[in-house]
């Protein structure tokens, strides 16, 4: 099954399986794909799909659709084919392919890492501060943990061979680190970080 692969400065934010003959990818909250970005038009781009083709089309946004590089109109998607919407990139897969992703890219919420990939980095958590749910533990299993309230905030803490690093991935009300707040690039986490998200504290543990 095609699916796409969003990131933005080389920090994966979401996986998306492409599954309807129409995908929508754009700012506003009822699109499929959902990319809150200033950058990014209200109803930017439509995936289709027919059969085993999958075809991007440019909605006359304001920054325009790029794929490879290119200003495009409407294309067909290749496997490894990168969409360029604003700062984010988003890979096209398609599964059973040989030539898949880089291992950088890879998601695997079964596994959590794929082999290979974050074996130095022990394990960690982000512990509740604040709220009703304080004290709670939330181990960082996977690669890719996103965390906070859809609509208000929401960062993302990647797991990477020498760490991990957090980012934001939508919201007005930015996210803190130990009170500094989260700009457009990944911020290395240490154990003790507090993290402030949509009203509530947390706190990085690495175990």
């Amino acid at each position: 099954m095609p699916k796409m692969i969003v990131s933005i400065d080389g920090v994966v934010i979401k996986e998306v399986q492409l599954t309807k003959d129409r995908t929508t990818l754009g700012r506003r909250p009822y699109n499929d794909i959902v990319i809150d970005n200033l950058a990014v038009s209200g109803e930017h781009a439509v995936l289709q799909m027919s059969g085993a083709e999958v075809f991007l089309e440019d909605l006359n946004s304001t920054n325009g659709t790029y794929v490879n590089g290119k200003a495009i109109k409407k294309q067909q998607l290749g496997n490894g084919d990168t969409v360029e919407i604003g700062k984010y990139k988003i890979k096209f897969i398609h599964d059973g392919s040989p030539d898949s992703y880089e291992k950088t890219m890879v998601i695997n919420t079964a596994q959590g890492a794929s082999p290979g990939d974050a074996e130095t980095v022990g394990p960690a958590a982000i512990r509740v501060m604040s709220g009703a749910a304080a004290g709670r533990e939330v181990p960082l299993v996977k690669v890719v943990t996103t965390i906070g309230k859809p609509g208000v905030a929401v960062a993302a803490i990647t797991k990477r061979p020498h760490g991990y690093v957090v980012a934001l991935v939508e919201g007005v009300n930015k996210p803190t680190v130990n009170g500094q707040p989260l700009g457009n690039d990944p911020v290395q986490l240490h154990n003790g970080d507090l993290i402030e998200l949509a009203g509530t504290q947390m706190q990085f543990v690495q175990k």
